[in-house]
This record gives C-alpha cells, structure tokens and sequence, in this order.
C-alpha cells in the first residue's frame, strides 16, 4: 500500500507509520539522540541486572524489584526504538497488522507493568521505614516473587482487550499511523466505526489502574513522611529520607511525562510533531533515567561497581 491509499479496506494487511511531519531534515540528528538513549538504556539496565546479580549483599527486595524495573525498561525500548530507527535511517514505515498490534501490546502492557512495579517499591520503603524489623520476614524472596508475578499477570490481563478491540473495527479512513510506533488511540483513530469503547477503556486503564498506582504511592510516601518526622535527630530524618530519592526521582521520570502525554491528548491545536517527540520521550525516559537514578544514588551499588571496575583494573 501506499502513503496515499485511502480507500476502502476492512482489514489493512499493513499499516504506515507516519513519523514525524515536517522535522524530516532533521532526522538524522533526532535518531542520533533516540539511538544514544537506546544504548543508555541498554548498557544501564543491563549493568544494572549484572551489578545485583554478582553481589550477594544487593540480594534483597529493594534490589529484586530493581531488577524487575530494568527488565521492564528493556522490553519496553526494544519493542520501540529499532523500529523508529530504521523510518529514519532506511524510511521503512511499513509494519504488518498483526507487528503493530505484538508492538501495541508490548508498549502499553509494559507501561503498565512499570506503574505497577513503583507501587511495590513503594510498599518495600514503606514497610522498610515504617515497620522495619519486620521487614525480612514480611517482603520475603516468595512474597517479592508473588508480588512481581501478581503485576504481570494484572498488567498481561489489563491490555490484553487493546488488541482484540483493535482487531475487531472496520478501518475504511487511511492506514497511515500519525506515530513513531503503534499506540492504542493513534491506531483507533483510523476505525470507521463507533470507537467509544476503545476509548473509554483505554481512559479506564489510565485513571483506574495507573490512576490508582499513583495513589497508593502517594498514601505510602505520606505514611513514611509521617514516620520520618517523628525520628529523634535531623541526622536520622535525613539518612532515612535518603533511602526514598532514588524511589521518588525514578516516579517522577515515570510520571511527569505521561502526565504532559496524556495532558496533550485532550489539548487542541498542539503541532503533530511535539505531541510525537512528546509521546516518545515519555516512552524512553525511564529506560535511559532509572539505572542512572540508582546507580547515582545508590550507594551499595555505586560500591560495587567500582569494586568490579578496580577488580578489572588490576
């Protein structure tokens, strides 16, 4: 099919991912700065995974639910950034029907995963400050790895209806995808058919799953804050906040972005190319930011890897 085709089709056998409209000269300088957070994102997440695994003292649940983060960080740019590269490097917009609908589910699956994961180190802070000789007996290795396999499983099952309600429209408008990649709503928009339920779920999926995540990390941080406040010293308020920033400053990666990405889909007249440099820094943010957050602020980490570094030095 052609970037032009817009006659009548039920099914598309592909779709045509737009891009980013009128930035086409700059192409080459904005797929340089999309590449070097790939491989940022790769590198820090793989180091990462690396650093917890070969360092028996980084076994526990603070530093499991890490990792889950990173290998939620690693699907999620890989299910987007190769694809965007080559629209800009070999001008392959082209992606099969059922590619789009694997990449939608990976991306908003993942997403969810993400929002999920923050909640249970939230929970880890919170039972780590507020009831913390309790801690190892409470958030055991089975009770991490049931907790983790519980946001899978709710994450899995929460955007398994984004493909099917997609698949089931008619699509008679165009095939061409005003994206980088294949979101939810983008790919929507292009049904001839009443939408509404698309919509309205996927608004369900933002407010009432992550919408919730976020309010339940805000319960536990005004918990901790609470238990912080009442600690004798300045000295001891500070150390035990300090436990939280790497927590707080990977949410905020997290949820800043998709707070402007939602804020610009209610927004008219917003140009189509900042709605997609929008949509995609929100997406590959945390990926790059996560492993830097904790590497920076994580002690026992930066430790280690120095140690590994001076190990392989000598």
């Amino acid at each position: 099919m052609s970037d032009s085709n817009t006659t009548d089709f039920t099914n598309p056998s592909t779709f045509i991912l737009l891009g980013i409209p009128g930035l086409e000269a700059a192409y080459v300088w904005i797929s340089i700065l999309f590449c070097t957070m790939y491989v940022t994102a790769i590198l820090g997440n793989f180091t990462v995974l690396f650093t917890v695994k070969t360092d028996p003292s980084l076994h526990g649940p603070m530093y499991y639910f890490l990792c889950m983060l990173a290998i939620t960080d690693l699907v999620e740019s890989t299910s987007i950034v190769p694809k965007m590269l080559s629209i800009f490097w070999f001008s392959s917009r082209e992606i099969d029907f059922s590619s789009c609908l694997t990449q939608l589910y990976f991306i908003h699956c993942f997403s969810v995963m993400e929002s999920g994961i923050f909640v249970a180190m939230a929970l880890d802070r919170y039972v780590a400050i507020c009831d913390p000789l309790r801690h190892s007996t409470i958030l055991t290795k089975s009770i991490v790895a049931k907790i983790g396999l519980a946001m899978m499983l709710r994450s899995s099952i929460v955007v398994l209806p984004y493909p099917f309600l997609v698949r089931q429209w008619p699509y008679c408008k165009t095939n061409i995808i005003p994206q980088l990649y294949c979101a939810h709503i983008a790919v929507v928009k292009l049904a001839c058919a009443d939408i509404r339920i698309s919509s309205y779920y996927g608004l369900f999926v933002v407010f009432c799953v992550m919408g919730l995540d976020a309010i339940f990390i805000a319960l536990s941080y005004t918990q901790i804050l609470r238990a912080i406040f009442i600690l004798p010293t300045k000295d001891a308020r500070i150390k035990t906040f300090g436990t939280c920033i790497s927590h707080l400053c990977s949410i905020l990666a997290f949820y800043i972005p998709s707070l402007f990405s939602l804020m610009y889909r209610f927004v008219q007249n917003v140009p189509l190319h900042f709605h997609i440099l929008i949509a995609n820094v929100y997406l590959l943010m945390p990926p790059v930011l996560n492993p830097i957050i904790y590497g920076v602020r994580s002690k026992q980490i930066r430790d280690r890897l120095l140690r590994l570094l001076t190990h392989k030095g000598t």
